[in-house]
This record gives structure tokens, C-alpha cells and sequence, in this order.
């Protein structure tokens, strides 16, 4: 496949994130990581913010290209010339919600998707308990991609939105 995409709102970035990415860059000549967000909703972080450090964490994969995309998924697959997009699949329950959004997204655009599980070293870790270690001043360092826990501490104590 030529170009994949996957979207999300990486708030913060995860090393499960990190996961997915990595192993959906196997699969497709580009794989364009989209940081969804909606304006009518409050991220933990500015999407700036999750745009720059997403960027930093895949300077080591040329064929990731890192964006910025405020409406349907459909729609940015469709901007992009994505073939499909990837979703990932942790074992505590998100096989039920990636299936219905997968229907979704190929009823209202012809959208495919491909779920990926993922890896079992890191099928625990979520942005929002990321985001709760760091609010209680802890060590994230273990959960996210390797020299971005300072930023990501610092964007989150910033409260910036």
C-alpha cells in the first residue's frame, strides 16, 4: 500500500502510539499521522503542541508525515490518498467502538480500516494515564516515546489548551 493513515488525538503521544506507527511504516510507503481535533472540545494539550512532539517521536521513520486535521477522518484520508486507516486494538475493550467507527467510516466515505492489536509490552499504557501520572507530578518517562516526557510534562503543567 502506497499511503496509510493513522489518526487520533495523541494527547499526550504514548509509546503504544509509537507502537502502531512503527509497525503500520512496514506495511505502506507513507504513513501520514493525523492529530484530529475537534473544536468544541478541550485537549490537554494545544494541538501544536501534539503536532511538535509527534514530529520529534518519528524523526526516525522518513516515511511518516505528521499533520494537523480538523474534521472527519473520512475526509483526511480522502485529502491525503489514504488506502485505509490504521486504528489501534488494546485488549481492555476498544474492539467494540474501532469496529462501529470502522463501519462508520466506510459507509460514509469508503473509508477501509485496519485494526492493529497492539504490542503486549505496551497494550496498557493510554493517554489518559499519561496524562493523570504527570497531573500528580510523576514519572512518564516509561510511557511515552523516548525524549519527549520533558515536553510532554511541560505542556501538560501548562494547562495550555
Amino acid at each position: 500500500m502506497k499511503t496509510l493513515l493513522y489518526a487520533g488525538s495523541f494527547d499526550p503521544v504514548t509509546r503504544g502510539h509509537m507502537d502502531i506507527i512503527a509497525r503500520a511504516c512496514r506495511l505502506c510507503e507513507t504513513l501520514v499521522v493525523a492529530v484530529m481535533h475537534n473544536p468544541e472540545k478541550r485537549g490537554a494539550m494545544t494541538v501544536e503542541d501534539r503536532v511538535r512532539i509527534l514530529q520529534k517521536a518519528c524523526e526516525g521513520l522518513p516515511q511518516v508525515r505528521v499533520i494537523a486535521h480538523g474534521g472527519l477522518l473520512v475526509e483526511c484520508a480522502h485529502e491525503v490518498g489514504a488506502a485505509a486507516a490504521i486504528r489501534g486494538v488494546r485488549p481492555m475493550g476498544d474492539f467494540e467502538g474501532e469496529f462501529q467507527m470502522a463501519q462508520v467510516n466506510r459507509r460514509l466515505g469508503g473509508v477501509e480500516t485496519l485494526l492493529m492489536t497492539t504490542s503486549e509490552d505496551v497494550a496498557s499504557i493510554s493517554s489518559s494515564i499519561v496524562r493523570q501520572i504527570a497531573a500528580f507530578g510523576g514519572d512518564i518517562e516509561g510511557f511515552v516515546p523516548p525524549g519527549t516526557a520533558e515536553e510532554i510534562a511541560a505542556a501538560l503543567a501548562g494547562g495550555r489548551r
